[in-house]
């Protein structure tokens, strides 16, 4: 069914290291979706780190030429075409980052990706394939539900994915208060874990805590947290890290015998060298990941529904001011996540 199509559609476009100035907004003709597609009115977006990286040219991904920036999405299915079965007209939906990354292991086949290799979600009208959508849960709106593609997937992926979940009664240590730290410790308390948190803000200090930080450390404080991280846990160190920080020296002098290091980045764009002698010295485990697949993040939102959680959200621009949420994100260090509504 290809009814419910607008006249023309806007969309922002950007290449590869033009920064926040190259994002331009044009009007065209929608595409009716082919076979297997699915047409998505989209009604927010979110921005992540990715996005920042993207536009500087730095991401580490393939971007093609006058991309549709940004990869995190919501809205309203509004057409289908041929053979579609997944979904119909009406539903409320999210798509995944990796669109072809359906269940099991990242493999090469699976790395194009919305808002780079692939146009993404900051245009009015997304033209997606039925098996990269996913439900959305029932009491988020649709800004809330946009905030989950890639920071929430990240987050639970470092949590469960691997072969080896994070277990009830265990300890887990969130780096920093951007996104993917901040589902951290939602989820990572949900799944029965004691959480742990760091921050350079005593503002955050509290607000980590109401989101569900048994304790947090602020390490303008203690610039040595990993020390204090294992004062917690009585000389111990803690079960899990989710580094989002690119301190992995600190996260290993932090962790446990046989832990598990979730190496998700830097934010910083800082990598400084690690002493190999760390890794044995603590039976480490240290896994780099990208977001996850769709089985994942359906996973993860029976979590989310099952528990009533909400994401936390900063601030809201309307798409026409798309370049100035770009803006506030690069430089506010907001504690939550940055949308774009759309409509």
């Amino acid at each position: 069914m290809t009814t419910g199509l607008p006249s023309t559609v806007r969309s922002y476009h950007v290449s590869a290291g033009g920064g926040i100035d190259g994002l331009l907004l044009r009007t065209h003709e929608p595409r009716t979706p082919g076979a297997g597609e699915v047409a998505v009115a989209v009604h927010a977006t979110s921005l992540s780190f990715r996005e920042l990286l993207v536009v500087r040219g730095q991401y580490v991904l393939s971007v093609k030429p006058d991309v549709i920036p940004v990869s995190d999405g919501a809205g309203e299915v509004v057409a289908v075409g041929p053979d579609v079965r997944r979904v119909r007209p009406g539903d409320r939906v999210a798509a995944t980052l990796f669109p072809r990354w359906l269940d099991g292991p990242l493999e090469p086949a699976f790395l194009p990706q919305l808002g780079g290799s692939l146009d993404g979600m900051l245009t009015e009208l997304a033209i997606l394939p039925e098996d990269a959508l996913v439900s959305i849960p029932d009491h988020l709106s649709y800004a809330e539900a946009a905030t989950l593609p890639c920071a929430a997937v990240t987050a639970w992926n470092a949590l469960t994915g691997g072969g080896r979940g994070v277990q009830r009664g265990q300890t887990v240590l969130a780096t920093g208060s951007g996104g993917v730290s901040l589902f951290t410790v939602q989820f990572a308390k949900r799944l029965g874990a004691r959480v742990i948190a760091t921050t350079s803000s005593t503002d955050k200090e509290q607000r980590l805590r109401d989101l569900g930080a048994d304790e947090v450390i602020n390490y303008r404080d203690r610039p040595d947290w990993h020390t204090a991280a294992r004062e917690l846990t009585t000389g111990r160190g803690v079960d899990r890290v989710v580094d989002t920080a690119g301190t992995l020296e600190q996260s290993l002098k932090a962790l446990a015998v046989d832990g598990h290091i979730s190496f998700v980045g830097s934010v910083s764009g800082n990598w400084p060298p690690v002493d190999p002698r760390l890794l044995f010295g603590a039976a480490a485990t240290v896994r780099a990941l990208a977001v996850g697949s769709r089985a994942q993040f359906i996973s993860m939102n029976d979590v989310i529904t099952a528990h009533r959680l909400r994401p936390v959200i900063d601030r809201v621009f309307p798409f026409e001011e798309s370049a100035e949420a770009y803006r506030y994100y690069e430089s506010a260090n907001p504690f939550g996540k940055v949308i774009i509504k759309i409509r």
